[in-house]
């Protein structure tokens, strides 16, 4: 499933906090919320970035339609 789909299924606060932390590693419990929002993080998902040591990360387009949702843009959803 995709950004825009399980984007507002998320709690209002876990959106602010992918929003002030645009970029950084995702916590595992905003992982989980994501994935039962529909968002698998093990597909290849256009806004699916990183795994490593540190954790998940979101890809830079997922990072760049984040940040048009703060400056309360359109994003642009990559095909």
């Amino acid at each position: 499933m995709s950004i825009e789909l399980w984007w507002p299924r998320l709690n209002p606060s876990t959106r602010e906090w992918l929003i002030e932390n645009n970029g950084d590693a995702v916590p595992p419990e905003i992982v989980a919320e994501i994935t039962a929002a529909g968002g698998s993080v093990a597909s290849d998902a256009w806004w699916v970035g990183q795994t490593g040591p540190s954790g998940f990360f979101i890809s830079d387009e997922a990072a760049d339609w984040i940040e048009a949702i703060a400056n309360d843009e359109d994003p642009e959803t990559p095909a």
